[in-house]
């Protein structure tokens, strides 16, 4: 799959996290893949949360590295989470900073490896796990990378400034224009594959399917309803989505309320008539999902 960088588009910028372990393949790593010593800590109203759930049901880690589900809407100061506090105090001295999810701690040390949601998700595939291939297929580095990119670039920061009150309307038209094309590039793509890479689920459908979900759950919001229905006509890309909300490694993690919840009470955006059009009916598709995942 030959997927190119969006280079028109600017690098979004991400402050440094503060803590920025990685786990490794064996013991000379310090923090090494063994069974019941790590825990994650996230919320699936988060965007990083929601991938790192998918992900970690994907390669079937529920017993040996145990999930701590935390509340949509955060409880702590500067949008930080109060259960995550002694964490954060324990790993770094005098720590005044929020105390952020997704966290990847270290129960036999008590403190936290890693707050950066890729790398966690990549550590994870160094887990003994029920798929066979891991989520990262070798060879194929490059293009789960460029798959990140438009996702970040394409759709999500291009869906931001094409929504973005006050925005010059030609600055709009032009973020849209990018996110149109993404979305067309990816449309091609899945109108003849199942999956994006390698002919099975991989990290870069996890990815793909959390902007989505993103794309239709928060971004619709703040555009028009000409722009949703230009969005909504990528018939083989949404109904990729569809078919995967109905995974229950990937339905059963919605949390749709708390999407809601967690948008509101962040957002200081004005609501356009894009809010009325609703491309997937999620709640259907999560259900179908559950009945899957009781058979």
């Amino acid at each position: 799959m030959s997927i190119t960088p969006l280079a028109a588009v600017p690098s979004v910028h991400r402050a440094t996290p503060v803590f920025r372990g990685r786990i490794g393949r064996d013991a000379r790593s310090g923090h090494y893949a063994v069974p019941h010593r790590y825990r994650l800590h996230l919320s699936t109203a988060c965007p990083d949360g929601l991938r790192l759930a998918v992900g970690h049901s994907l390669l079937g880690l529920g017993d040996s590295c145990p999930v701590t589900v935390l509340p949509a809407v955060p409880d702590g100061p500067g949008g930080g989470h109060a259960a995550l506090r002694p964490l954060y105090e324990a790993s770094a001295h005098h720590y005044t900073g929020p105390a952020l999810a997704p966290v990847l701690s270290d129960d036999w040390s008590g403190r936290i490896v890693s707050t950066r949601a890729r790398d966690i998700l990549r550590d994870l595939d160094h887990f003994p796990h029920e798929s066979p291939a891991g989520l990262y297929p070798c060879g194929q580095e490059s293009v789960l990378e460029a798959v990140e990119r438009m996702c970040d670039e394409g759709i999500e920061e291009a869906a931001q400034r094409a929504g973005r009150a006050g925005a010059d309307p030609a600055e709009r038209a032009a973020a849209l224009d990018v996110l149109l094309d993404t979305l067309g590039r990816l449309e091609n793509r899945l109108a003849g594959e199942e999956y994006l890479v390698d002919g099975r689920l991989t990290a870069a459908d996890v990815e793909l399917w959390v902007t989505l979900v993103q794309l239709d759950t928060v971004h619709r919001c703040h555009l028009d309803a000409s722009a949703v229905h230009r969005i909504a006509g990528h018939r083989a890309l949404w109904a990729y989505a569809r078919r995967l909300a109905a995974h229950p490694a990937f339905g059963r993690h919605l949390d749709l309320d708390g999407i809601s919840r967690r948008h509101h009470g962040r957002c200081q955006g004005l609501e356009a008539a894009g809010a009325a059009v609703q491309i997937l009916d999620w709640a259907g598709h999560a259900a179908d999902a559950e009945d899957v995942s009781r058979r």
